[in-house]
């Protein structure tokens, strides 16, 4: 017996993000794979979900709220509102959708939709044109599916299709397109829940966009340690293409040891003092965190360079790099600008352990390059 059409909307809202909170959410593979789950039962089992749960990659369920439930001629569609916690993740709030159907081709068949990007660039974990649905949730979402059809593949097949209503809005405000994703957000996770502020998961980003970039044979990359400084970099090599541009972040070693590892020939590191302080003393994962500017090391640098004792007595005693900086400003010392960049670029050709070529470039807090250096040096 056919069934009217019917559309429910509960809703459901998630906590704001707390920035100094710990609070853990859910990945948007997991939500995908929630709202499955919930259009499958609604479309076969003609149960009106609540909730349902969620097996995820680690030891661990997860019961997920059900927000919009719908259905009208044979179709299927449920959404989930993604709570990413308290980490700042763009698509905290947003809601993640999923539409079945029953199709005559045996199996679990999962398409993109509206506002979930497709992969236009190889280096990634999916082909091109594909939809941009990261391998551990599609095993998540037919796991989901699977749970409610049966370990068989059904005959018909089921077809489901992720959507997300805003994600073309969405991925304006992150980097997918640089890596070649258009049109809208990656279904992402790999544990199937988010930490805040998680390092790994940044980490990964940052990998995934040299990778990304070594796949399609650019050769010369531009690391750089935040937006500001990546604007600048980018007028400075105005013929590198987008992605050639990775914001590193934190992790200068860790890219430097996967940028040999993916063969690229050539590295440039463009950063402001404060970073740039940090990597020339050798310390080169960068978070503020327990990673202060050694001043007593700056201070060093400009005696070894014959200083005036003035300057060298100044730098000691300075509050932070920026400091250092109005310091040999006032004091005509550009030498010691030079000086950091050479001893940074030869700690970051350590770190590569292979033989690329690295450049450091020192950019002042409004895009004048202060210091360049190179290694091997010319």
């Amino acid at each position: 017996m056919s069934r009217a059409p019917f559309r429910i909307v509960r809703g459901h809202t998630v906590p704001p993000r707390n920035p100094q909170g710990r609070r853990e959410g859910f990945t948007t593979g997991t939500a995908a794979a929630a709202a499955a789950k919930a259009a499958c039962l609604l479309l076969l089992d003609r149960e009106v979900p609540e909730c349902v749960s969620i097996q995820l990659p680690i030891p661990r369920i997860l019961e997920i709220r059900i927000n919009t439930v719908e259905y009208e001629s044979e179709l299927a569609r449920c959404g989930v509102i993604k709570d990413a916690g308290d980490d700042p993740d763009v698509t905290h709030g947003a809601e993640i959708c999923a539409r079945v159907r029953q199709v005559p081709e045996p199996g679990i068949h999962i398409k993109g939709g509206l506002g979930v990007g497709v992969v236009t660039q190889r280096g990634l974990e999916l082909p091109v044109g594909s939809p941009a649905i990261n391998p551990v949730p599609q095993r998540m979402i037919r796991q989901a599916i699977a749970e409610v059809i049966g370990s068989e593949s059904p005959h018909p097949g089921i077809e489901a299709t992720i959507s997300v209503p805003n994600g073309e809005e969405l991925a304006r405000r992150t980097f997918n397109a640089r890596i070649g994703i258009i049109g809208g957000i990656s279904i992402l996770g790999t544990t199937g829940i988010v930490r805040a502020m998680s390092t790994a998961a940044w980490r990964a980003s940052v990998y995934q966009a040299i990778d990304v970039a070594a796949a399609n044979s650019v050769e010369h990359i531009v690391l750089s340690t935040g937006g500001r400084t990546e604007k600048f970099a980018q007028a400075r090599y105005p013929r590198l293409p987008e992605m050639a541009f990775v914001e590193m972040g934190i992790f200068t070693g860790a890219c430097m040891q996967r940028a040999a590892e993916r063969g690229l020939p050539r590295v440039s590191i463009c950063c402001m003092i404060g970073k740039l302080s940090k990597i020339a003393a050798g310390k080169l994962q960068t978070h503020v965190a327990g990673n202060q500017v050694d001043c007593a090391f700056l201070s060093q640098v400009a005696r070894e360079l014959a200083a005036p004792d003035d300057l060298v007595d100044s730098i000691a005693q300075a509050n932070t790099a920026r400091h250092v900086q109005e310091l040999v400003e006032a004091a005509g010392f550009p030498c010691f600008y030079t000086r950091l960049c050479e001893q940074a670029a030869v700690h970051c050709a350590a770190a590569a352990k292979a033989g690329l070529e690295v450049e450091v470039v020192l950019f002042d807090f409004d895009g004048r390059v202060l210091g360049q250096a190179q290694w091997p040096a010319t």
